[in-house]
């Protein structure tokens, strides 16, 4: 990846268009992409590598804040071997390749989700990784690797009830923002848009809670052929919602 910071996005799409300070994406269908095409799976995990690329350059490019990535799930685990230590060699590589043009761009990352049960050398380069890019202030990159929103809420309440049975917290003091602090998101917006690829059109499980009010955008390109015309669309579909927060908004009725 190689962004160049006097990119403007492209000339004509952008009047009117209202840009997300926060953009989650479910990342589906690299297998079915791989599939379609003759190939095996994994390839279609490298062509997804390529797509977060140019991801990346894309939120940089029309000034997206944030970006959660879901690129391993908690319930992956029950996929073959093979293919978990694929996606695994593959992420490992991602960051080798990629740290230094992050670092070039003023990418900050932060991986979110469980880290317990993971190789330690795998720990070791998410820690160098989030710690090299600490103090950037650009774009922040999260990933969503390892999680599951319902562990994610699940792990949130171990940390409050702990709290609370030590006598630092009184239970009627718990609010929103108690939990939204103990969540793995801490400190991050909550998304104001969640796209998924592939023509799915579920969330599994990803970002439940801080997803309460984000808008769904399903697009049916698998993500391997998610380019700079999908994102586009994405914008255009983001900029014509009437985001209400369940209030009556705009169109009163």
């Amino acid at each position: 990846m190689s962004v160049d910071p006097a990119i403007s996005p492209r000339s004509g799409h952008t009047s009117g268009l209202k840009i997300p300070g926060h953009l989650g994406v479910i990342m589906d269908g690299n297998g079915r992409w791989a599939t379609a095409r003759g190939k095996p799976r994994t390839e279609g995990h490298v062509a997804g590598v390529r797509a977060l690329r140019r991801l990346v350059e894309l939120c940089i490019r029309y000034g997206v804040a944030h970006l959660t990535v879901f690129s391993f799930s908690s319930e992956n685990w029950s996929r073959p071997h093979e293919e978990i230590s694929f996606i695994f060699a593959l992420l490992r590589r991602f960051v080798a390749t990629d740290l230094e043009s992050l670092m070039s761009n003023n990418v900050k990352v932060r991986i979110i989700g469980l880290r317990e049960g993971l190789d330690p050398s795998l720990c070791r380069l998410i820690d160098d990784v989030e710690r090299r890019t600490a103090d950037n202030t650009g774009l922040n990159l999260i990933v969503a690797f390892n999680y599951g929103g319902k562990a994610d809420i699940v792990q949130a309440t171990r940390q409050i009830a702990a709290e609370v049975a030590a006598g630092r917290l009184a239970p009627s003091a718990i609010t929103e923002d108690t939990i939204n602090r103990a969540l793995y998101t801490s400190g991050i917006p909550d998304p104001d848009v969640i796209v998924r690829t592939s023509g799915e059109q579920r969330v599994s499980n990803f970002l439940l809670w801080q997803g309460a009010y984000a808008e769904l955008i399903f697009v049916e390109e698998n993500w391997p052929d998610f380019d700079e015309n999908s994102f586009l669309r994405v914008l255009e579909a983001y900029s014509a919602r009437d985001r209400r927060f369940g209030g009556v908004g705009t169109f009163k009725r």
